[in-house]
């Protein structure tokens, strides 16, 4: 097969029956979001995933069908859209000021233990946010924090990691005042060392932990070994220097999270065999090719895949849903930031960003220029896609 230009995963999948023949040989063993997400993915845009109708008032014989996105995390159209959409909403709802950005991270050999034991994935998020909101209480203040998670390093290998951002300003429980605050970095390391240490050694001792063969534990004192040694060793929490450009950190989280995990830019050559797709390494700081079968870029890819509800964005403190609606305008006020940013921002649609890339409005009829009206809408089911797989898979349909 010829090298071909404008690569996408889903080109990529469907190409030479790529992801049925994965599909056929891990039959069983895939968790049902991953089938699910990559069958959206397949589907997305089709007349599968249904479609409505538009006709014009005046001219009956004049129509649109727009066929619907699938909306899952794993395509890249829809990423693009649901990023612009967090992005635009977490804009009005962050407070202005001064935030600071923390990566918590694992040593490698913890990377296996979330993959075999999933629930830990939704556990961890909160040790990080009450690290952060202890050290604020410590000075009788409450902060805003939103986190986010991710499972994945730029060369696309397991890497369970937590990136955080908070407020370095916090508000006083009387809500009459506000301070800065400072975070200590080897106080905020020793802290995470303690509460994953513990978090495992608990799990472990009340028969809920999953571990990797390699590891060949017989017994609690082996396991016990086994993070002493780890303990011992160093761990990355990585604490970025303080901004006041909220734009520019709402945007660094929204590039990442609702989108597949890697960028279709980033993949530069596809022969039907072989992926190549560049990465920066962190070692060198310098960008890379990295090569692979097309069985393997599929495996690393799917496996990212969170499942269903599994909430990837998360806040707490001042930004916490209970407390946003009371809470965050007071400490606005106390910001002075009452009134920033208070007019609404567009809500980002099909219709939105079709005209932004084309310069035309797709609902206007192309003959009297007026509105097109809706008058059909077909849905599709689950069930229906879930029947479809196979013949979706092979390029059938």
């Amino acid at each position: 097969m010829e090298i071909v230009s404008g690569i996408s995963i889903k080109k990529i999948f469907l190409d030479n029956q790529n992801w049925y023949n994965f599909y056929s040989n891990h039959n069983g063993k895939l968790r049902p979001a991953i089938i699910n997400n990559v069958l959206k993915m397949l589907s997305c845009g089709t007349r599968l995933m249904g479609y409505t109708k538009y006709l014009c008032p005046d001219h009956r014989d004049h129509y649109l069908v727009v066929k619907h996105s699938c909306k899952s995390r794993f395509c890249s159209s829809c990423g693009k859209k649901a990023t612009d959409m967090w992005v635009a909403n977490n804009y009005e709802k962050l407070p202005d000021t001064t935030w600071q950005h923390i990566t918590f991270t694992l040593p490698n050999k913890y990377w296996d233990i979330f993959w075999l034991n999933r629930d830990l994935m939704g556990l961890v998020p909160a040790i990080t946010a009450n690290i952060i909101k202890e050290l604020a209480h410590k000075k009788k203040v409450d902060i805003g924090i939103f986190l986010a998670i991710h499972t994945f390093g730029r060369d696309l290998k397991k890497n369970y990691h937590i990136h955080l951002s908070t407020t370095l300003y916090g508000m006083s429980y009387d809500k009459k005042m506000i301070k800065k605050l400072y975070f200590h970095h080897e106080l905020i390391k020793k802290k995470w060392k303690f509460f994953i240490t513990d978090l495992l050694r608990r799990k472990y001792k009340s028969d809920e932990l999953i571990l990797p063969k390699s590891w060949n534990i017989k017994e609690l004192r082996d396991f016990n070994f086994i993070l002493d040694s780890l303990y011992s060793k160093k761990w990355v929490v990585h604490l970025a220097k303080s901004s006041n450009d909220r734009k520019r950190n709402i945007e660094y989280f929204g590039k990442y999270l609702k989108r597949p995990p890697i960028g279709e830019t980033r993949i530069k050559f596809y022969d039907g065999r072989n992926a190549i797709f560049r990465y920066l390494d962190h070692s060198t700081k310098k960008m890379k090719l990295i090569k692979m079968a097309v069985a393997e870029f599929i495996k690393r890819l799917v496996c990212h895949i969170p499942d269903r509800y599994f909430r990837v964005i998360r806040y707490y403190g001042l930004l916490a849903n209970r407390r946003i609606g009371n809470d965050l305008p007071a400490f606005n006020r106390l910001l002075s930031l009452a009134n920033v940013d208070s007019k609404k921002k567009e809500k980002v649609t099909f219709r939105s960003m079709f005209i932004q890339a084309f310069g035309r409005d797709p609902m206007e009829c192309s003959i009297c220029k007026k509105e097109m009206m809706k008058c059909w809408v077909y849905y599709s089911s689950k069930s229906f896609l879930g029947s479809m797989h196979n013949r979706i898979a092979q390029g059938l349909l």
